[in-house]
């Protein structure tokens, strides 16, 4: 349970319990020797269960093994960066934790990426080799000449629609297998390995051009330890994995306890569900924004899944409305927790046991949260909001190629750029993001809160809200909403809002629009929807 910072009775400052309580599950200093022990431990458990076929852990440390020979063979050099298209796949594993045993960077990317942003994330890591699905390659050639530092493209298996574009593209399967695997070296100074970069991410852009996020192999072990005792994970645990790309935390954190994960990609929710049932599921991992689409699904009341013991949120905030009514369904928690790319990813989660409506939950072990001033960074009691600032073991060692500033203070203190604030328990509740929430009449106006009541108006399946600026205000707010039926009264949905918000949180500006583009964690990009709209708005007050 996290204790309270001798700082003082009204101090925002928490941690979470000591780390020593990981040390079963930390299992080496690199990544890739997570998945040595889980295949010592258990080799003919399953694995990995995808769309293209299933892996024992004994099978994935094989094909690990001689990715790392082949990945070796494509760059000889350690420390070479390799592009892996994070498809919800076999492929992703192999290639993530081959390119970790072949002392190689992994830099993982979002396979929808279009050309524009995906020259941007290649180019700033200097990947040598990528790894992508086939339907990416016309992608990867039209930006190619872009990408100096790129060698090689990889297809992660063949497909019959572009075998004449890619006939001549090697495919991982064929390297593997062609792939000579020698001894590794047995000087290598392991412990010194622990501090290596092991992965590079990126932030999500939503302020800005995304960061390159320097994590090592230690913020990487760590990082799963915490997260795997947070949810309760054990050898028998069977993680249903139905996000639209894969994240490495639910790949590290199930490989960690020897967990047996089911990747289901699709947007069909209750047929992943129903699959997983049948697999004995026992944790659900999904977006805020397809567990609301679950809730409204006319099938979810014949589904049963009586195996689950919780079902897991990310990416965004959950609302509580729609924790309650799912966890009502299927008998156990709804929970979210807290973190970014650069905590590797976590940093908070609620507590299964226990669960606090709209929480984040408590530090995990090892870390510490405050709430500060944004401006004059001094630290803040308990209820008052301010900026988020975190620090611990799985923070990241920095930002490739700059910014200038240094991202973590001199105390270790990170600011996550989110708006927050802790209870007296330590639970964290996050607001906003700093640069997306702006003053109305100088009063400090959260989109979310907004889109939180929005949420709740009947006939409104989506929404997003973003500062609008005002000549005698400073800013107002403007929604764009999803309503179920196009030709309802647009004026009932502003009403609905401004009725139950202070006036400096009215919506002043609607738009009726027929989706709301997000990232692929389900966050709304709030600066790309404000420039697009502004820039030839339409909207009447």
């Amino acid at each position: 349970m996290a204790e309270r910072h001798p700082g003082g009775p009204q101090d925002s400052t928490f941690e979470g319990p000591p780390l020593d309580v990981l040390a079963q599950l930390t299992g080496g200093p690199r990544i890739d020797d997570l998945l040595s022990r889980a295949a010592r431990r258990a080799p003919g458990r399953l694995a990995l269960s995808g769309p293209f076929g299933t892996l024992t852990y004994a099978a994935l440390e094989e094909r690990a093994t001689r990715c790392a020979a082949a990945l070796r063979e494509l760059a000889p050099e350690p420390g070479a960066v390799v592009g892996i298209a994070a498809v919800l796949d076999t492929s992703f594993a192999v290639a993530y934790f081959g390119a970790s045993r072949a002392q190689h960077v992994s830099a993982m990317f979002n396979p929808l990426l279009r050309e524009e942003r995906l020259t941007h994330v290649l180019r700033s890591a200097e990947a040598q080799t990528v790894i992508v699905p086939p339907e990416m390659y016309g992608r990867i050639q039209a930006v190619r000449g872009d990408l100096p530092a790129l060698r090689t493209v990889v297809l992660t298996h063949r497909e019959a629609g572009f075998r004449e574009a890619t006939a001549d593209v090697p495919v991982l399967d064929e390297l593997i297998d062609a792939a000579r695997v020698t001894a590794p070296c047995a000087d290598r100074d392991r412990d010194r390995d622990s501090e290596t970069v092991a992965n590079l991410q990126f932030t999500s852009g939503t302020t800005g051009a995304p960061k390159t996020v320097m994590l090592t192999h230690r913020n990487l072990t760590v990082n799963a330890a915490q997260t795997a005792y947070a949810h309760r994970l054990s050898p028998e645990s069977v993680l249903l994995n139905t996000l639209p790309s894969f994240h490495l935390m639910h790949l590290n954190i199930a490989v960690t306890v020897g967990a047996t994960h089911l990747l289901r990609p699709g947007d069909d929710t209750v047929l992943a569900l129903r699959e997983g049932a049948r697999h004995g599921t026992t944790h659900f991992y999904s977006l805020p924004v397809r567990l609301a689409r679950l809730a409204a699904d006319d099938r979810l009341p014949e589904l049963s899944v009586p195996t689950l013991q919780a079902v897991l949120s990310g990416g965004s905030a959950l609302t509580a409305r729609i924790a309650a009514f799912l966890g009502g369904h299927f008998g156990v928690p709804v929970v979210q927790g807290y973190g970014l790319a650069e905590t590797a990813p976590s940093t908070h989660f609620d507590d299964l046991g226990n669960p606090a409506a709209g929480s984040s939950g408590r530090p995990v072990p090892g870390t510490a949260c405050r709430i500060v001033d944004p401006r004059t960074q001094a630290v803040l009691p308990v209820g008052v909001r301010g900026e988020i600032q975190v620090k611990g073991p799985q923070l990241m060692k920095g930002y490739l190629g700059g910014p200038q500033e240094e991202p973590v203070g001199p105390d270790g203190w990170f600011s996550t750029g989110d708006i927050g604030e802790t209870d007296a328990e330590g639970r964290l509740f996050v607001i906003d993001r700093v640069k997306d929430v702006f003053k109305c009449d100088n009063w400090l106006v959260s989109p979310l809160e907004i889109e939180n009541v929005l949420a709740r108006c009947p006939g409104v399946t989506d929404c997003a809200v973003f500062e609008h600026p005002d000549e005698y205000s400073g800013a107002v707010a403007h929604a764009l909403v999803v309503l179920a039926d196009e030709g309802a009264d647009r004026d009932a949905v502003t009403r609905f809002v401004n009725d139950q918000l202070p006036y400096y949180q009215h919506i002043k500006y609607l738009d009726v629009v027929p989706h709301i583009p997000r990232s692929p964690t389900g966050k709304i990009q709030r600066r790309d929807l404000r420039e697009q709209t502004l820039g030839a708005s339409t909207s009447t007050p």
